[in-house]
């Protein structure tokens, strides 16, 4: 089978390694050429691609250009969108991209943005039957936000609040007034996401702008991520795994599970919002928190590489068919564990 030359994007971000290891070093048919892109010069990708191309932030202007150059002159046959904050930015420009004769792996621009948007996303699905959600408002204001958590049940109740559009753990916190102050700081990592509601209120009451924030009721159960890989409204292939650790938002381990009524809702959620491609659907119980529009951390089996299936189905090689097929594959109970590893170079 003729070699592929594959562009990953964000290839610095924790699960690049384990992504370029994969297609370029499991995959038996083909030769996968890998460039990896980043906005650092000194990404793990630098070191594991085959070539290596520095390209601005997707927030800057001279992104899109510098990708299309990128495009125009290494030919690739896919373009892979790795990164939650470029996938909006590519979506956008997405045709213009395909016309330079790449395939790009994101969903569409309109879609991506009422799923990436946590108060949107909910308001799309909010009365859709077998979706749950955790109850929810979007204040405006500071006094706005203190009147919905008692809404919600603060103070007996934890609360807990996050930007409309974030990565990883970025501005989520939960507001729980019954934990020592001296307890957090002795036995938690630095990283806890607990605050309390004064010091919410401290860092807020002098700004004239209120952010938008999404503020919810904290549910708990098993946390639980679905990795899907849809087309055109059909979810083809789901696999699910357990979340059971995490590190500033990032899963460290977990393992493949059986999860029908997780499967089920993720059917309704993409029939409702039609993402293509692959998408990380996160839960809590029953309750939807969010999704990443992008692909997210695979537990990969020898024998199913899912962003390869993603690969073959953009190059017309799979049907929706044959990737729905590889659900049988699905080994479960293979487990994953996340570790830092190092590189070296001068």
């Amino acid at each position: 089978m003729d070699s592929i030359k594959v562009v990953v994007t964000a290839c610095g971000c924790p699960g690049a390694s384990t992504f370029i290891h994969w297609l370029k070093h499991k995959v038996n048919e083909r030769e996968i050429y890998i460039i990896g892109t980043d906005m650092s010069p000194e990404p793990i990708g630098r070191f594991i691609s085959d070539k290596f191309v520095q390209v601005p932030s997707a927030e800057e202007d001279e992104f899109i250009p510098q990708v299309k150059e990128l495009i125009i002159k290494e030919k690739p046959d896919i373009f892979f969108c790795v990164s939650s904050y470029e996938v909006g930015k590519i979506s956008l420009h997405k045709d213009e991209l395909e016309a330079l004769g790449t395939k790009v792996i994101v969903s569409d621009h309109e879609v991506i943005n009422v799923a990436s948007n946590k108060f949107s996303l909910y308001e799309a699905l909010k009365d859709e039957t077998g979706i749950s959600l955790p109850r929810y408002y979007c204040p405006k204001s500071l006094e706005e936000f203190m009147d919905d958590a008692k809404l919600l049940g603060y103070p007996e109740k934890r609360v807990c609040f996050k930007p409309h559009f974030s990565k990883g753990s970025r501005g989520f916190r939960i507001i729980d007034d019954n934990i020592s102050r001296k307890d957090l700081l002795l036995n938690y990592k630095p990283e806890s996401t607990f605050m309390s509601m004064n010091e919410f209120y401290s860092i807020f009451k002098d700004e004239k702008e209120f952010p938008e924030f999404l503020l919810m009721e904290v549910v708990e159960g098993e946390e639980i991520d679905a990795m899907t890989l849809s087309m055109d409204g059909d979810v083809l292939l789901t696999t699910v795994k357990t979340r059971e650790s995490a590190r500033a938002g990032v899963i460290t381990s977990g393992e493949l599970v059986v999860r029908p009524a997780i499967v089920e809702s993720c059917n309704k959620i993409i029939e409702k919002l039609p993402l293509d491609y692959n998408a990380c659907i996160q839960f809590i119980g029953e309750y939807l928190i969010e999704i990443n529009t992008r692909v997210s951390t695979f537990i990969y089996q020898d024998d199913m590489i899912e962003p390869y299936l993603s690969i073959k189905l953009a190059l017309g090689e799979f049907s929706k068919e044959d990737v729905a097929n590889y659900q049988q594959k699905v080994d479960y109970g293979r487990r994953m564990i996340r570790y830092m590893d190092q590189v070296f170079f001068k």
